[in-house]
C-alpha cells in the first residue's frame, strides 16, 4: 500500500510538471530552429545573433618605437555597454561585414566607419574598447555647448580660462580680452585651443562655471548614448578616469555634424582673432589644422587631438555621391601615415562598401533612455494561425497553469492523506 500511494504522488507530480500553455513548447523550438545570421568580428555571420569569442586581428601598419607614458589604467568593461548598436560590435579585434575588402592596415589602437545619415556602422577594429581623447573632445564640448550659446555674445576672458598644460595647444588669447563667443569657437575648433575650450565650458557652465560645463558635457554624453565616455577635462587634456571609444565618439561626432553651424566652423580655412587695443594686443589670423579639409575631395571637416597619453586621435567627415561618411580613431602614430591620412584612408575604404553593409548602427539621441514598453499582463483571448502570439508568452504564469497548479496541489494533498490512512490500518494489524 506504501509503494502504491507514493506511485499515485509522482504521477500528480509528473502531471503537473507538464506546460498547460498550449503553443509554448512549439514557440521555443520555432525560436531555435531559425536563428539570425548577423556580422561578427570573424566576418561570417554567425547564428543566434550574439558576439562571436573568435577574435579577427585589425590590419595594423608598423609604426617606429616611440618612448611614451604608460597608459592610463581603463575603468572596468561592462558588458551592456559593449553591445550598445549590436552584439557584433563586442569585440577587441575586427568587425566588417561579410564578403567586403580589407579595411586598410593603420596605426590606431582602435577605429570605427559609420554613415552620419542612416547611422550604419560599416565597420570597425575594437569600436567599444576604452581610449584617452585628446582634443577630438573638443567636440563633445561643442556638441554640448553650441545650440545653448548665443555666437554673437561678448565674453571677458579670465586667468582661469588660461589655467591650461604649459606648452599645450591655445588661441593666443588674452586675460582680459573682449571675444564673441563665435572667435571663441573657432579658435577651438581650428587652433584646437585649450584657453577656448576653458572659455566655452565656463560660459556654459552656468554658476558652477567650467565644473559645470563638464557636467553638462557628460550629461550630453550620456543622452547620446555614449555611455563610455567620461570628460573630465573640457578641452581633452588628459585628467585620471577621462575616456571615450570609437563608437562613443562616433556618436558625438554625429550630433555634431547634423549643426550647420558646426559644419560651417569646421570647413572655414582661417579666420582672424581681433586686436584687442584696450590691452594693446594686435589682431592675427589662424588657420584650420585638419589637413582633410584641404586635401580630401568633399571633405566635411573634423578634429585633430594629440597628447603623449592618448597618442593622435581624429575625427573626420566627407561625402561622395550622396553618401556622408565618418571616422573616429583612437591611439594612432603618424608614421607611416599621420592621423588624417589614416581617416582618409579609412574613408575611401567605407565608400566602397555598398550602402547597405553594416555591422550595427549608431543609436540615436535619447534612445537608451527610453522606458521599457509594458509588459503584456493577459494572453490574447484567440492565438492567431501558426502558434501562441508572442504576447501571450508572459514571464508570469498564465491561466491555464494555474488550474494546472492548483488540480496538482489538491491531488497531492489527497495521495498524503490516503497514505497516511494505509500506514495506520497496517499499525493497526501488525
Amino acid at each position: 500500500m506504501r509503494v502504491r500511494a507514493l506511485a499515485v504522488t509522482a504521477a500528480v507530480v509528473a502531471i503537473v510538471a507538464i506546460p498547460a500553455t498550449p503553443g509554448a513548447a512549439e514557440v521555443t523550438t520555432g525560436a531555435a530552429a531559425t536563428p539570425a545570421a548577423v556580422p561578427t568580428s570573424a566576418g561570417v555571420p554567425t547564428p543566434g545573433g550574439g558576439p562571436t569569442s573568435a577574435r579577427v586581428p585589425c590590419p595594423k601598419a608598423v609604426a617606429p618605437k616611440v618612448t611614451r607614458s604608460p597608459r592610463p589604467t581603463p575603468p572596468p568593461s561592462v558588458p551592456e555597454h559593449r553591445v550598445v548598436g549590436g552584439d557584433a560590435l563586442a569585440t577587441p579585434g575586427l568587425v566588417v561585414p561579410p564578403g567586403v575588402p580589407t579595411p586598410p592596415k593603420v596605426t590606431a589602437t582602435s577605429w570605427l566607419v559609420a554613415d552620419l545619415d542612416t547611422g550604419q556602422v560599416l565597420g570597425g577594429c575594437g569600436p567599444h574598447e576604452y581610449a584617452t581623447p585628446a582634443s577630438v573632445q573638443k567636440l563633445l564640448l561643442a556638441a554640448t555647448m553650441l545650440p545653448r550659446l548665443d555666437p554673437e555674445q561678448v565674453i571677458t576672458v579670465t586667468k582661469e580660462d588660461l589655467d591650461i598644460a604649459p606648452g599645450s595647444s591655445a588661441v593666443g588669447l588674452l586675460v582680459g580680452g573682449r571675444y564673441r563667443v563665435e572667435t571663441l569657437w573657432l579658435g577651438l575648433l581650428l587652433q584646437s585651443g585649450n584657453e577656448a575650450a576653458n572659455a566655452l565650458a565656463r560660459l556654459g557652465g552656468g554658476p558652477d562655471g567650467a565644473a559645470g560645463g563638464v557636467r553638462e558635457m557628460n550629461e550630453q554624453a550620456r543622452r547620446l548614448g555614449a555611455l563610455q565616455t567620461r570628460a573630465i577635462t573640457p578641452s581633452g587634456l588628459d585628467a585620471p578616469g577621462q575616456f571615450t571609444s570609437a563608437y562613443d565618439l562616433a556618436l558625438i561626432a554625429r550630433a555634431c555634424f547634423a549643426d550647420p553651424t558646426f559644419r560651417r566652423y569646421v570647413l572655414t580655412e582661417r579666420t582672424k582673432v581681433p586686436a584687442q587695443r584696450a590691452l594693446r594686443a594686435k589682431g592675427f589670423e589662424i588657420q584650420n589644422g585638419n589637413q582633410l579639409i584641404y586635401r580630401y575631395p568633399g571633405a566635411l571637416g573634423g578634429k585633430t587631438g594629440f597628447t603623449d597619453y592618448a597618442r593622435h586621435t581624429y575625427v573626420g567627415a566627407a561625402e561622395r555621391d550622396g553618401r556622408r561618411l565618418v571616422v573616429t580613431l583612437l591611439g594612432a602614430e603618424p608614421r607611416p601615415m599621420r592621423g588624417w591620412e589614416q581617416g582618409a584612408a579609412l574613408l575611401d575604404w567605407g565608400f566602397t562598401l555598398p550602402r547597405e553593409a553594416s555591422v550595427g548602427r549608431l543609436v540615436e539621441p535619447g534612445e537608451l533612455d527610453a522606458p521599457p514598453s509594458p509588459a503584456v499582463s493577459e494572453p490574447a483571448a484567440v492565438p492567431p494561425a501558426g502558434g501562441t502570439p508572442a504576447a501571450a508568452l508572459d514571464d508570469g504564469p498564465g491561466a491555464g497553469t494555474l488550474v494546472a497548479l492548483a488540480v496538482g496541489v489538491a491531488a497531492v494533498v489527497v495521495a498524503v492523506v490516503a497514505a497516511r490512512r494505509v500506514r495506520a490500518t497496517e499499525r493497526g494489524t501488525g
